[in-house]
């Protein structure tokens, strides 16, 4: 007996169109009354993306990451950090971790920011004179950037900078955030 070509995708199709009416029902915008919580509205998103590659190297980061504003001057947040390297002839690296991220403004133009960063770090050698290696790497940074906006661009300066383990050549780090 032949199967009718839609009975094989009837349950796929169901399961879309249930998701897809589920998904719509719950946004649909509610109106908050004077009792309830803004605590979504002081939530910022932001994060990051990078590319990078040439000559053999190839390099990919996603970082997302979300503020909450307590007020106009203080903001605090988390971020996630997945970074992908590659050099075709020494090794290949993966960073995995977050870090946490305390924000205050005192002029509308001036950011002041301190930061706890927890990478874990795995590179693979190519070559076997080499090792192999996985490890945690902690990092304190506390910078200042210029704010236009939701965008601000600065520096930072990572007081537990290691030359051997860190993830950074250096311990001043510049760095750009944008936060809608």
């Amino acid at each position: 007996m032949k199967k009718n070509v839609f009975c094989h995708f009837k349950s796929p199709f169901l399961l879309f169109f249930m998701l897809l009416f589920s998904l719509s029902a719950l946004s649909q915008n509610t109106t908050s009354n004077s009792q309830g919580s803004d605590f979504w509205k002081r939530v910022r998103y932001g994060g990051g993306l990078g590319l990078s590659f040439g000559n053999g190297i190839f390099s990919a980061t996603v970082a997302p990451s979300a503020i909450y504003d307590f007020n106009t001057q203080f903001s605090a947040g988390i971020a996630l950090n997945y970074t992908y390297f590659n050099d075709d002839d020494f090794f290949r690296s993966t960073i995995i971790g977050g870090s946490l991220i305390g924000l205050y403004s005192p002029l509308r133009e001036i950011q002041l920011s301190t930061e706890f960063e927890y990478m874990n770090v795995n590179r693979d050698f190519d070559d076997p004179i080499f090792a192999d290696d996985n490890y945690w790497q902690p990092a304190v940074f506390f910078g200042i950037g210029y704010t236009t906006n939701n965008f601000t661009v600065g520096v930072r300066y990572n007081v537990l900078h290691d030359d051997e383990k860190s993830i950074y050549a250096d311990a001043l780090v510049p760095f750009v955030r944008v936060y809608f």
